[in-house]
């Protein structure tokens, strides 16, 4: 009876042994997963993945039967409860980014300031997932390298899948795994993010209306705040500033100049 030893229906076999802690499935019926990314996650998965097996490990899911789930780079590594006294262990591998390739993808997110303002407050932009293909990757695995150590011959296992499946909830709790599992954590990547933070304005002093209410509506320099005139400018700083077309430089280089000139006093 080894090969029917885990299955649940059919055969007369008790199924799974119920633990007390095991991790459990805030989904109670229908689909698992809430955000975009975790349901991303999910459909990538029910494409290709075995209908009937997907559907027991959201059973599994719900049950608790998992006992734990570990997430580093490139790998997720999970206990899991089934009729057997051990539990089967379970391993899924994707491809982790190298530190080149994440220089890459850091540099494209930091120079759209909607992303990396977005990421930096905690949030996962849709558009991220475009940024990736971009450079030649995917942000969600295509191909997942699974194992597990229990006799079903299905692709996925039933342990397998409650593993994805509680996967892509903590997706929804956290979106920056998704990113910890291609090789960069939270740390890492918003770390990036600010120390690439452009240079700030130029301050402004700040005077109070209070003590502008004497001048807030001239027209120009009054007797309580004279007009400061700017010095004149360098010459040939403008043409350095907005250059024109090679061959009209010389011809606009006196106009230029008159331009940078202090006005005449009156």
């Amino acid at each position: 009876m080894a090969w029917f030893d885990d299955f649940e229906h059919g055969y007369g076999h008790p199924g799974p042994i119920r633990v007390e802690g095991g991790l459990r499935a805030r989904s109670k019926r229908g689909s698992i997963g809430s955000t975009w990314w975790s349901r991303r996650f999910i459909d990538i998965l029910e494409r290709v993945c075995d209908k009937g097996r997907l559907s027991r490990g959201r059973a599994y899911a719900r049950q608790g039967q998992v006992l734990s789930i570990d997430l580093e780079a490139g790998e997720v590594r999970a206990a899991v409860q089934g009729s057997r006294r051990t539990p089967y262990a379970v391993v899924v591998r994707i491809e982790a980014f190298g530190e080149s390739r994440w220089a890459e993808l850091e540099a494209a997110v930091a120079a759209q300031a909607v992303h990396r303002a977005r990421l930096l407050a905690g949030e996962m932009p849709p558009e991220i997932e475009e940024l990736f293909a971009a450079a030649g990757v995917d942000l969600f695995p295509r191909d997942l390298d699974m194992d597990c150590s229990c006799p079903d011959w299905g692709f996925p296992c039933k342990h397998l899948s409650a593993v994805l499946y509680l996967l892509a909830e903590a997706f929804d709790d956290d979106p920056f795994l998704v990113l910890a599992w291609r090789g960069r954590t939270r740390e890492q990547l918003l770390g990036s993010l600010a120390a690439d933070r452009p240079a700030e304005p130029p301050a402004v002093a700040d005077v109070p209306f209070a003590e502008r209410l004497a001048d807030f509506y001239a027209p120009g320099a009054s007797v309580h705040r004279p007009e400061r005139r700017p010095a004149a400018a360098a010459p040939g700083l403008l043409l350095r500033v907005f250059p024109p077309p090679a061959d009209l430089g010389q011809a606009l280089a006196p106009a230029y100049d008159r331009l940078g000139e202090r006005p005449e006093e009156p």
